[in-house]
């Protein structure tokens, strides 16, 4: 079934209060979703985020954002006033997320709600405490634990809490009481607002893309709380980390360095711990889009210390083992695998093998030396054709940047006669919604047709990434409208709209 969905960041999202939000503008997003036609709504990682903004390297795999938390929800629950909220400063731009102010008032803010909450009362909370034990006990100490240290990352902690002894996981339950329960508040009225906005949508006929790293961050609750996953040595430190080999786009490779998993460890347990975080992924979202999913077939591994990633070696992954256990145990799964970046035979024969469809990105294709396998003419059906990812530049950007051959090359492709800006980027729109691809995705830059300002992130870079935000009314009826009548026209329209 042909169907197409606009790839969105919550962060994104226009509003009060610094940030995108599960508030109103969000309701208001899947209600032009809706009326453009479209069936998904892609998303990026949900987790709280740390050093660097990156929604890829979170604080935990289970936990949500606290900076998502609608502010005038809790303000209609009684449990905030306009003129608390109003009276920090979240930043002065409504086009831009100013990290720093919303680290520095948006946790106050919370603190104040956190003191007039009547937990005791809410079933619904014991409910959830009880339904999430697994993962929300560790967290909410882990971050208790984190700032009683100044924020520092747990390898820098004491030797008694950071390796879980015993007398020191009592006494520092037992002194930071009030801040575990106060990050048990935060994950609460995250899941209350998030649950409730994605029910909203799905009764709309949208669906939602979530997307999760295929690797924890090394400062995590994760790898804090269950060591044994990953490659650590006795002294609770990584062996090895994880990145990208050395290419033309970056000499020196990629050093993530997120903890590698002990894929022999995780098979001894049948895959424990990867069945309850896609259970709890399969509750948050609809479809999962799983992150360099290549690295379940072979990973790159760098050793722990090293600078650069120019002397990894490649390591062999779970493969199909991993999948099959995963379908005997949950049964179908909708994901998307992101097999973007070096493939080899057997990264294509383990993602067929799945049947999971993978990604064609088409700021990929046009490389005037090769029939890439990015050029729609290449494509099947079971594949996710997107314009660019959050790792992209927006098309109007990209094109500018494009070699003369290559450009000359696009422009044939498309049969391009001097089309520019706005025009451009609904030419390449055009062609992904065209394609024999069964699911496109579209960034809402790429609609807006907006330059490289609106870039959401440059890869193996600090500073200046996640912060784009649309102006308000800038996803317009007329274009929710105009990206309908083109839905339509290719057959992938959800529920035309006359």
């Amino acid at each position: 079934m042909r169907r197409s969905g606009i790839l969105m960041p919550v962060a994104s999202l226009p509003g009060k209060y610094g940030i995108g939000s599960f508030s109103k503008e969000a309701y208001d997003f899947v209600d032009k979703l809706k009326r453009a036609g479209q069936a998904y709504w892609q998303i990026l990682p949900l987790g709280p985020t740390g050093y660097g903004d990156s929604p890829y390297q979170s604080f935990s795999t289970f936990a949500g954002n606290p900076y998502f938390i609608d502010l005038e929800t809790l303000m209609d629950e009684g449990l905030l006033t306009r003129g608390e909220c109003d009276g920090y400063d979240f930043g002065k731009d409504p086009a831009s997320i100013d990290y720093e102010k919303i680290y520095l008032s948006r946790f106050k803010v919370l603190k104040a709600a956190f003191k007039r909450c009547d937990l005791e009362k809410d079933r619904k909370y014991k409910k959830f405490l009880s339904e999430n034990k697994f993962w929300l006990e560790d967290y909410a100490l882990y971050m208790a634990v984190k700032n009683s240290f100044g924020g520092v990352s747990f390898a820098e902690w004491d030797d008694d809490i950071r390796l879980r002894k015993r007398s020191a996981m009592k006494a520092y339950r037992d002194k930071y009481a009030g801040e575990i329960g106060f990050y048990k508040f935060i994950q609460y009225q995250f899941h209350k607002q998030w649950m409730a906005l994605k029910a909203y949508a799905n009764a709309q006929g949208i669906s939602i893309v979530g997307d999760i790293p295929i690797y924890v961050a090394f400062d995590s609750a994760d790898t804090w709380a269950e060591p044994k996953l990953f490659q650590f040595d006795e002294k609770g430190f990584p062996i090895a980390v994880a990145g990208c080999p050395p290419d033309p786009f970056a000499k020196t490779g990629q050093l993530w360095g997120n903890p590698l998993y002990d894929w022999d460890y995780h098979k001894e347990t049948g895959y424990e711990w990867w069945l309850k975080r896609m259970r709890h992924c399969m509750k948050l979202y609809d479809v999962v889009r799983i992150d360099h999913f290549r690295a379940f077939d072979a990973y790159y591994s760098i050793p722990y210390g090293h600078k650069t990633a120019e002397h990894g070696e490649w390591v062999k992954g779970p493969g199909i083992d991993l999948f099959r256990t995963m379908k005997k145990e949950l049964g179908e799964l909708n994901v998307i695998a992101e097999d973007l970046g070096f493939l080899t035979p057997s990264v294509y024969r383990l993602v067929k093998n799945t049947g999971f469809p993978g990604m064609k990105v088409l700021q990929f294709a046009f490389d005037h030396k090769v029939d890439s396998e990015y050029l729609p003419h290449n494509y099947t059906k079971n594949c996710v054709v997107y314009t660019g990812t959050h790792d992209n530049d927006t098309v109007v950007g990209w094109y500018k940047t494009l070699s003369v051959r290559d450009r000359q090359f696009a422009d044939k492709y498309l049969n391009n006669k001097g089309h520019k800006g706005k025009e451009l980027a609904w030419d390449y729109i055009r062609l992904a919604l065209s394609s024999a691809a069964d699911t496109c995705i579209i960034p809402m830059q790429d609609y807006l047709a907006l330059d490289s300002k609106a870039r959401i992130n440059i890869p193996s870079t600090l500073g200046g990434n996640w912060e784009w935000r649309m102006k308000e009314g800038a996803f317009s009826e007329a274009l929710a409208r105009k990206i309908n009548d083109v839905t339509v026209t290719y057959r992938r329209a959800n529920e035309p709209v006359k």
